[in-house]
Order: C-alpha cells, then sequence, then structure tokens
C-alpha cells in the first residue's frame, strides 16, 4: 500500500513538475543587417566586413535546438560599428562596439513582440577572451576580439529572446 502510494505520489510529482518547466522560446529567422554609414572609420570597414553573416551564424548556432516554424523573427540593423587603435584600448578607452537594434516578431502571437538597443564593447566582451590572453598587447583589430565581441552580441541576443 505504501509502495503504491510512494510511486503515485512521485508521478504525480514528476508530472506537476514537467507543466512548469519553461521551454526555450522557438526561432523562426534571423536576419542581420548593417548600414553603410554605420561604419564609423576606413579601419573599421576593413575589420568589419562581414559582421552581418558572422553575427547571424553566431547567433543561429545557439539556437539550433529552438528552430521552429512557429518561431519570432529575429532582426537586428547595426547602427554603430567602430574600430578604435590599440593605443586607446591599452588605456581603458574602448572604442571598438558594435551597436544594434534588435527587434523580435512573430506571426501571430502579439506576447513574442520585443525591440531593445544593444550596445557591446571591448570592457563588456572581455569575459570571452581566452584566461591566458593579455588584452595589452594584442591589436584591437585582432581576430580574438572581433571573435569575442561577435559572441557576446550573440549572447545578448539569445538571452533576451521572448
Amino acid at each position: 500500500m505504501f509502495r503504491a502510494f510512494a510511486i503515485g505520489g512521485f508521478a504525480a510529482l514528476t508530472l506537476t513538475t514537467a507543466a512548469f518547466a519553461q521551454t526555450a522560446p522557438t526561432v523562426k529567422a534571423v536576419e542581420v543587417s548593417v548600414e553603410l554609414d554605420a561604419i564609423g572609420n576606413p579601419a573599421a570597414a576593413a575589420y568589419w566586413t562581414t559582421v552581418a553573416d558572422d553575427l547571424e551564424n553566431a547567433i543561429v548556432s545557439r539556437i539550433t535546438d529552438q528552430i521552429a516554424d512557429d518561431g519570432v523573427n529575429i532582426i537586428i540593423d547595426l547602427e554603430e560599428v567602430s574600430l578604435s587603435g590599440g593605443l586607446t584600448e591599452q588605456l581603458g578607452l574602448a572604442d571598438t562596439r558594435l551597436v544594434g537594434d534588435v527587434k523580435m516578431t512573430h506571426d501571430s502571437d502579439n506576447s513574442r513582440f520585443g525591440t531593445y538597443e544593444l550596445t557591446v564593447d571591448v570592457n563588456s566582451a572581455k569575459p570571452m577572451f581566452p584566461p591566458e590572453l593579455d588584452v595589452t598587447t594584442i591589436p584591437a583589430d585582432s581576430r580574438v576580439f572581433y571573435d569575442a565581441m561577435i559572441a557576446t552580441f550573440a549572447n545578448g541576443v539569445v538571452e533576451r529572446l521572448k
């Protein structure tokens, strides 16, 4: 009798817990664009040439198990793309940054709409740097900086999914 009650109670607890478990939000499409006038300087133009594709791929790689036809559409318009020189980075005057408007739309669910501005600079991207890296010894236009900036922006978008 106790055994049947314990098993039944455990099953009820499991079902209740599953009912309250939150499912990951689904995504239908990701689109990233950059305005030509958003590129802050000639050095940035050369540095950020594939930023739209790289950011889109970084976001998709983080949500591969959340892709569905009934998901949100993520639309990102990069408004500012700038690159500072190595000296300003070393002095903590980081000007290498990505700024974009992120919009989420849904074909039928009005609760899954949202818009916000996301800014990522070198200082916010530092947690993505390899631990052994000395940021004062590498230039701001290195691949490490670029990858960290893209990863930080992609993480920011994925964390805010509805």
